[in-house]
Formats: C-alpha cells, sequence, structure tokens
C-alpha cells in the first residue's frame, strides 16, 4: 500500500491556506486516494478500467470528473468487507446503516482513519465555538450509527467533558443538563425539539439552561427551524454534516462567527455539485447533488460517492474552503404528489411560518383510486392547547392555503393538541409515511 503522510497540518494554517496551497494538497492527496482505492479494491478497479481512467490520468483537481461514481448499490454489492482497502486485521472499528431498505452499507476505519475523524470533529466543535474544558452532552445514538461515537471521539478530542447519554429517555436528559450543566449539546434538530418539549411540560424555561451550543445534523432541517431553537432555547444553533459512507459528522460544519452553512473540510474531502439526472457537473454555485471523494481515508477510501444530498457549494467566508449551502432534501426523499415534486423541508418551512404550530409535523401519502393523496399531521404549541376545535380547523385551513399557495400541492390537514404526533426517540425524525401501493 502506497502510504500517505497525513500528518496534522496546524489547524489555523491549513483553515486559512491560501487557494494554491490548499489545492496543492489537494490534488496530493487525490493522487493518492485514487491509486490506493485502484491499486486494493477490486471494485474499483473494474470501475476505473471499465471507464478507461486510469488513476495516473488525474493530473489537475477538475480531472476528477473523468472517473465514475460510487453509489449506495456499489457499497451494497460488495457487502460486508470487499470496499476496504486494507486487510481487515488492520480495520479497527465497523460502522453500518440500519439496512431498512436492503444490505447495511458498511464502512470500516483504521486506528488513524479514527484519529483523523476526532481531529475533524474536534476542528468542527472548535468552529461552533466550543473550547476544551466545556462539557459537552451527546445525545446522538450509539452503537453502528456513526453520529454518537463521532461526536464523541471528537469532543474527547478537544478536551471536552463528554457525557454519552445516547438517544431516548427524554425526561433523563433534562435531568442531566440540569444537573450537569453541560454547554455544548450534539443531537438532531428533531430530537432536541422533544427534549425542549419536556423541559416545557416540567415547568422549565429552556433559555435559563446552560447550554449555549448546539451542534445539530443526521437530517436536513431548515432556516425557520434554526431559527424557533435559537428563540425556544437561546442557544447558537449550528449545522454539522457527515454521513457514514464517507467518514460520519465531521464532513463539514457551520462556523460560530458566519453561521453561514458548513465550511466542507476540503483538506479531507473533495466536493463537487452535479445534474443528478445527467450527472454533469452543474456551474458554480447552481444547486444539484453533492459528490464528495475521500482523500485520505485508509480503510475505505470512496471516489465521486453520489451523497444524494441536493445543495450547492458557496465561496469561502470564514475559513478558506468552500460552504455547502443549506441541504433542500434528498434526490431519493423527492415526493411526486400528483404530478408535483415536494420535499418535507419544503412543508417544515411552510409549518413554522404559522406562530401557533409546533415544530412538528408528519406527511402521510395514500392513493384513492388513481390519485394520491396527502394528509399533513400538525400540532398546536403547548401554549395553544387551549384552542378550540374551531379555532384549531382554522389553522388548518390557513397551513393548507399555503401549502397549496407556496408548494402546489392540495393537502387534507389536521391540527391536534400538542405532542399528538409521532415523536423520534432515539434519532432521526420520521417525517414521510407512504402507505401507496409499491
Amino acid at each position: 500500500m502506497t502510504e500517505l503522510n497525513t500528518q496534522n497540518i496546524g489547524r489555523e494554517e491549513v483553515e486559512h491556506a491560501s487557494q494554491d496551497e490548499l489545492q496543492g494538497l489537494q490534488l496530493e492527496r487525490m493522487k493518492w486516494s485514487l491509486k490506493h482505492a485502484y491499486e486494493n479494491v477490486p471494485h474499483y478497479k473494474k470501475a476505473f478500467d471499465d471507464a478507461g481512467v486510469h488513476p495516473d490520468d488525474l493530473k489537475q483537481l477538475s480531472d476528477i470528473s473523468r472517473f465514475p461514481f460510487t453509489t449506495k448499490k456499489d457499497l451494497r454489492d460488495n457487502y460486508p468487507f470487499k470496499m476496504f482497502a486494507v486487510p481487515r486485521e488492520q480495520v479497527v472499528r465497523i460502522h453500518a446503516s440500519s439496512g431498512t431498505t436492503g444490505k447495511p452499507t458498511v464502512v470500516g476505519y483504521t486506528a488513524h482513519d479514527i484519529a483523523n475523524w476526532a481531529d475533524l470533529v474536534a476542528r468542527s466543535i472548535w468552529a461552533a465555538g466550543g473550547r476544551p474544558g466545556d462539557i459537552a452532552h451527546v445525545a446522538y445514538g450509539y452503537g453502528l450509527f456513526t453520529g454518537g461515537l463521532g461526536a464523541h471521539y471528537g469532543a474527547e478530542r478537544l478536551g471536552c467533558s463528554v457525557v454519552p447519554m445516547s438517544g431516548g429517555q427524554t425526561e433523563k436528559q433534562v435531568q442531566l443538563i440540569q444537573d450537569f450543566q453541560p454547554s455544548i449539546i450534539m443531537v438532531t434538530p428533531s430530537y432536541f425539539c422533544n427534549i425542549l418539549e419536556e423541559m416545557e411540560r416540567e415547568g422549565l424555561d429552556p433559555r435559563d439552561s446552560s447550554l449555549r451550543i448546539g451542534i445539530f445534523g443526521a437530517e436536513p432541517w431548515t432556516g425557520q427551524m434554526r431559527a424557533e431553537i435559537e428563540h425556544r432555547a437561546g442557544i447558537d444553533a449550528l449545522d454539522i454534516y457527515g454521513l457514514s459512507e464517507v467518514m460520519g459528522p465531521g464532513v463539514a460544519m457551520e462556523c460560530a462567527e458566519s453561521k453561514d452553512g458548513p465550511v466542507i473540510w476540503e483538506d479531507h474531502f473533495y466536493p463537487e455539485i452535479i445534474n443528478p439526472d445527467t450527472g454533469e457537473p452543474v456551474a458554480e454555485g447552481e444547486p444539484g447533488e453533492l459528490v464528495l471523494t475521500s482523500l485520505t481515508n485508509e480503510a475505505m477510501p470512496v471516489v465521486r460517492y453520489r451523497t444524494r444530498d441536493l445543495t450547492r457549494l458557496l465561496p469561502p467566508t470564514s475559513r478558506s474552503m468552500r460552504r455547502m449551502g443549506k441541504i433542500t432534501g434528498r434526490s431519493d426523499d423527492m415526493l411526486i404528489v400528483r404530478g408535483v415534486n415536494m420535499f418535507p423541508t419544503q412543508v417544515e418551512e411552510v409549518v413554522l411560518r404559522i406562530p401557533e404550530l409546533a415544530a412538528q409535523y408528519q406527511l402521510v401519502l395514500t392513493r384513492s383510486g388513481n390519485l394520491d393523496e396527502l394528509e399533513i399531521l400538525t400540532e398546536v404549541r403547548p401554549d395553544f392547547d387551549h384552542l378550540s376545535v374551531a379555532e384549531r380547523d382554522l389553522l388548518a385551513a390557513k397551513l393548507k392555503h399555503a401549502v397549496k399557495t407556496y408548494i402546489g400541492v392540495t393537502a387534507r390537514v389536521t391540527v391536534q393538541t400538542s405532542g399528538l404526533v409521532e415523536r423520534t426517540l432515539t434519532g432521526k425524525a420520521r417525517r414521510v409515511v407512504d402507505k401507496r401501493p409499491k
């Protein structure tokens, strides 16, 4: 195996490097990563050969567009360990997706990969305003999901005191926040809303808690959700991005001083934006699907991995690396309802424009004859539980009109009392229930 020197460059040095310095480092690392994948992963050797390309064909960064994509299907077809580029004995940790739609996708890490991952999550927490000595409450799920352990190791690497709470047991979450006085919480935004509701149910004002930084990821969330969280909790709500297939949390992180989209740590991951239908690169700044190539992964390099996340690349601001726009959805999460393309986050934006409605909603899709039917289940905030059925019906009509106006879909809307929309207990919200025949 060809070795790559991935000794940590100083955090300040790499985060504020010139474009020439950064691109020179990326090119060196990309050449290594392509060669490493080609020589050690049969899938990549065949894929490159079939596409008529060789790692030596990479002369400049833009040449990466000549190489074939990697998809989740490729990972599943090579289940469990055929995508590893090192002997299995050198893999010190294995994570996997839930596998709810087929075989899980598996990712492996060498000891050096684990160290890099911890460094990047530590860098991310620092960018969010965290510092050594802070108490970090980790409410991401632990286990095969990368969120909990990724956040945990990164917070420890930074020098934080870590509370490894994991998800669920919401009353205990609140108790430990009260007792341990953490300044940082790392959790999905939807589950943090559950924690806020529990605080309010217990008569506590979330704004009086010790929390000052929320590092939220693992699911798309809107600017309206950020404003809702910051208002209710009195914290800075910041966006962390990652995916198991590439590493886990810490691929990109929003910076506290700018709060203008997650900075992609481009010294370890090279981003592209493509048209999700054609696979062709889009113009700079245009929306499309995010594609990532790992530059330093030893155990499992990935080349042009199609994330399915829809976003855009934005120029650098607080760091020398490019930013991601807010993820608008996933190309495979797009719903087609009576010929209209829509994403759950569009509904979230509309729901949160109505002050009486809580940040909880669920979309239920059914079919009547040949026609799709959409029902939106929502609820009022606890301080509006006194509203009558007639008053809730008026809110439902208001939301129905807004969804039709802004999204173009006619939906049935139900507005319930607080606490009745299905909650996520351990992680990502279940925003869509699709009961249509396959």
